[in-house]
C-alpha cells in the first residue's frame, strides 16, 4: 500500500495509508441500483376507502430495512409489528432516484421503477391531500402507527411524508409531462391532480400562517413552515421547484426557510440555516437540503452563506454529524446527512458558476469512498449498497436500508453527472483534521458538576450528559492542549430569561470577554432558556494553556468550551494526490507554509474565487473564507 506525507505550516507531518485506482474505475459509472432494485417490490392492496391510484393492478413499494445474511446476502424486513413493511418516505425518495436516473441515462427500466412507486405512492395520499406513512405487508394502510407518529394519524396534518410525497411529484410531473410515448401526459395529468391535492394541503395546514412569526427564545422565528422545520419544509420546496406551477407556494416556503440562516465566520451557527424552527441551537446533517432548496427558488444570498461559510466549518470540525446539540452530540454520520449537504453545493454551484462550491463538494463526498471516522467505503459500486451509517468511533452499521441506499445513490448519480467533483472524491482517506475542539466544562477545576435525569432539554442537548453550575463570585479553571495559532473561545452556556449572572473569560493576564447568561422569552421554545456558544471578543493567544471563568451578579450554568483555529484544515488524499481545505475564522488575510509546490486556490466568504497559483509554496486564506490546496 502506498504512503504520503503531506504537510501544512502546522509543522505536522502526517503519514497515512492511500486509496489508489484504475483508469477504468474512474470511468465507470458509480450508480448501480441493483440494492435499490432488490428492496422493491409489488402489493395489491385491498379495497380501503378514499385511497386510488391511476390504472389497475399491483402498485410499487419498498421495504424499509435490509440486514446482511452470515453468508454475505441480504433480507428486506419492515418497520415493525406496529408499523408496517413499506411507508410513503422512502417509496417517495426512491421514485426521485429512479427518476433521476431515467432523465440522466435514458434507461427504461428506471422509467418503468418510477411509474410504479408514484403509483404507489399516489395510493397512500388521503382525499384531504395528506399523506399515510405506513402500510402493512399486505396492502393495508395503517394511520396509526405504534409507537405513535406525530401526527396521529399519520395523515391527519402536514409531515415529512406530506413534504417528500411534494418532492417525488413534483419531479415525477417534470419527467413525465415530457414523455413521447402514449399514455405518458396522462399519467403526468395524473400526477399534477396529486400534485394539487398536496399543495392544497400545505395551504390549508401551513401556509394559512404565512408572515406570522413566534418568539423562539427572545428572537422571531417563521411560523409558517412544515412542522416548525425548515428541513421538511426544503424538500417540498424541490418538489414545487420542479414543478414549476405553484409560484406563491414556492416563494412563501422558501422565505421561512432562508429566515433561519444565521451566524458568519466567527459566530453559532456558522451561517448554516437551522433545520428546525423552535430552537436556536440545533442543527443537524439528517435531511438538510435547505440551501439547495434556496437555491432552487432563487433565494441565494442564505443558501451561499451555507455553502461557503458553514461547509467549510462543518468540514474541518468533524464532518455532516447527525446533531450538533449544539457541540458535537451525536457524531454518528449516515449518507441522508451526507447527501444532503452534496446536494446543496452543487445546487448552489449550479445557480452561481462558483467552481469553489464544486470543491467543497468533492471534498465532502470524499466520505462514501473512504474519508469517514471508519476509514472505509460507506458505498459499494459493485453492489449499489450503502451502510447505514458510521459511528464517531469508527464502528460501521452493515445494513444497508431503503433510506441511506436512496441518498447514497442519489449521490452516486450527482457524480456520474458531475466528473470533476468524482475525481476530487475517490480521495478517500481522512490524512489530517485540525479543526473546532469542544472541551467539556466538567474537565474543570471549580463548580458544581450536574448530570441532569435526560441530557436532552427539549431543544438542545448538554455535551457529555453533564454541566457546570458556577455559583455568583466562583471561578473554574481549565487547562486546554497547547496551540501554535489563536483561536476563538465560544463558552456553550446555557442562557435563561432574567438571569443576572454574567462570566468573565481571561487566560493568565489577558481578558477575553464576558458572557451575559440571559436570553428572552421563551415563546414557542420546547424549553426554558437556550445553550449557545457565545463568541468572546478577545482570541485565545497561540501557546496559551490556562482558561479561567469567574461568575458575578448570579449563579451560570456552563456546558463546554468550543475552541475554534483562527485557521483550521482537512486534508484527504488517494490515488496519489492530495487535496486541503483551509478555512478561516479570522479578521484578516493569513497565511500558511506548504513544504511542497501545490495549486492554490483562494476563496471568499462568499465562495467567489480571488486567486488561483500554481506551484506556490505559500497559501494565503482571506477572512471568513477558505482555500483549496491541490497536489
Amino acid at each position: 500500500m502506498k504512503r504520503r506525507t503531506v504537510l501544512l505550516g502546522s509543522g505536522l507531518a502526517l503519514t497515512a495509508p492511500l486509496l489508489t485506482s484504475t483508469a477504468a474505475d474512474a470511468a465507470a459509472p458509480l450508480t448501480n441500483l441493483a440494492h435499490l432494485d432488490f428492496l422493491r417490490d409489488q402489493v395489491a392492496p385491498p379495497a380501503q376507502t378514499g385511497h386510488t391510484t391511476f390504472g389497475s393492478g399491483p402498485i410499487g413499494v419498498l421495504w424499509t430495512y435490509a440486514e446482511p445474511n452470515p453468508d454475505g446476502t441480504y433480507r428486506r424486513i419492515g418497520g415493525g409489528p406496529g408499523q408496517g413493511a413499506f411507508n410513503s418516505d422512502d417509496i417517495a425518495r426512491a421514485a426521485v432516484v429512479y427518476l433521476r436516473h431515467w432523465r440522466q441515462t435514458g434507461s427504461t427500466s428506471s422509467r418503468a421503477a418510477s411509474y410504479e412507486l408514484l403509483r404507489g405512492l399516489a395510493y397512500f395520499q388521503s382525499p384531504n391531500g395528506n399523506v399515510v406513512l405506513w402500510m402493512r405487508a399486505d396492502g393495508t394502510l395503517n394511520p396509526s402507527a405504534s409507537p405513535a407518529e406525530l401526527p396521529d394519524p399519520s395523515d391527519s396534518g402536514p409531515s415529512y411524508w406530506l413534504a417528500r410525497a411534494v418532492w417525488a411529484l413534483g419531479e415525477g410531473y417534470a419527467a413525465w409531462r415530457t414523455g413521447s410515448r402514449i399514455g405518458d401526459r396522462e399519467f403526468a395529468g395524473f400526477l399534477k391532480q396529486r400534485l394539487d391535492r398536496a399543495i392544497g394541503a400545505l395551504d390549508r395546514q401551513v401556509l394559512t400562517r404565512y408572515g406570522t412569526w413566534q418568539t423562539v427564545d427572545g428572537r422571531w422565528a417563521p411560523a409558517w413552515l412544515i412542522v416548525d422545520g425548515a428541513d421538511a419544509t426544503a424538500e417540498a420546496v424541490l418538489g414545487l421547484a420542479a414543478y414549476g406551477q405553484a409560484p406563491r407556494q414556492l416563494r412563501q416556503l422558501a422565505e421561512g426557510i432562508a429566515a433561519l440562516s444565521g451566524g458568519g465566520p466567527r459566530t453559532w451557527p456558522f451561517g448554516a440555516v437551522l433545520p428546525w424552527a423552535l430552537s436556536r441551537s440545533d442543527w443537524h446533517a439528517w435531511a438538510s437540503q435547505m440551501p439547495a432548496a434556496l437555491a432552487r427558488a432563487g433565494l441565494l444570498r442564505p443558501a451561499v452563506a451555507d455553502a461557503a461559510v458553514f461547509t467549510p466549518w462543518l468540514l474541518t470540525s468533524g464532518g455532516p454529524d447527525n446533531g450538533r446539540l449544539p457541540a458535537r452530540i451525536d457524531r454518528t454520520q449516515i449518507a441522508y446527512g451526507v447527501d444532503s449537504r452534496l446536494q446543496s453545493l452543487l445546487a448552489v454551484a449550479g445557480a452561481t458558476g462558483r467552481t469553489g462550491f464544486r470543491r467543497l463538494a468533492g471534498i465532502l463526498a470524499a466520505w462514501y469512498f473512504g474519508a469517514n471516522a471508519a476509514g472505509a467505503p460507506a458505498y459499494d459500486p459493485a453492489t449499489g449498497r450503502t451502510v447505514d451509517g458510521i459511528a464517531g468511533d469508527g464502528t460501521v452499521n452493515h445494513n444497508a436500508g431503503a433510506e441511506s441506499t436512496i441518498h447514497g445513490l442519489l449521490s452516486m448519480l450527482a457524480l456520474d453527472a458531475h466528473p470533476d467533483v468524482a475525481a476530487l472524491a475517490r480521495q478517500g482517506h481522512i490524512l489530517e483534521r485540525a479543526g473546532a475542539i469542544t472541551v467539556e466544562a466538567e474537565q474543570g477545576s471549580g463548580g458544581t458538576v450536574v448530570t441532569p435525569p435526560s441530557a436532552w432539554t427539549g431543544e438542545s442537548q448538554f455535551s457529555n450528559g453533564s454541566y457546570v453550575e458556577l455559583p455568583a463570585g466562583a471561578s473554574i479553571r481549565w487547562q486546554l492542549p497547547a496551540a501554535d495559532r489563536p483561536h476563538l473561545v465560544l463558552p456553550v452556556v446555557d442562557l435563561r430569561p432574567g438571569s443576572a449572572a454574567v462570566t468573565a473569560w481571561a487566560s493568565g493576564r489577558h481578558q477575553l470577554g464576558t458572557v451575559r447568561h440571559r436570553v428572552g422569552a421563551q415563546g414557542a421554545s420546547p424549553a426554558p432558556g437556550a445553550l449557545l456558544p457565545v463568541t468572546l471578543g478577545g482570541e485565545l493567544p497561540a501557546g496559551h494553556t490556562e482558561l479561567v471563568a469567574t461568575a458575578t451578579g448570579g449563579g451560570a450554568v456552563l456546558d463546554a468550551i468550543m475552541l475554534e483555529p483562527l485557521v483550521s484544515r482537512y486534508v484527504i488524499g488517494g490515488g496519489g494526490r492530495t487535496t486541503a481545505l483551509l478555512r478561516s475564522a479570522a479578521r484578516t488575510t493569513q497565511s500558511v507554509n506548504l513544504t511542497g509546490p501545490a495549486v492554490v486556490e483562494v476563496y471568499d466568504g462568499e465562495g467567489i474565487q480571488r486567486a488561483r497559483d500554481a506551484g506556490t509554496v505559500r497559501a494565503r486564506v482571506l477572512p471568513g473564507g477558505f482555500t483549496v490546496i491541490r497536489r
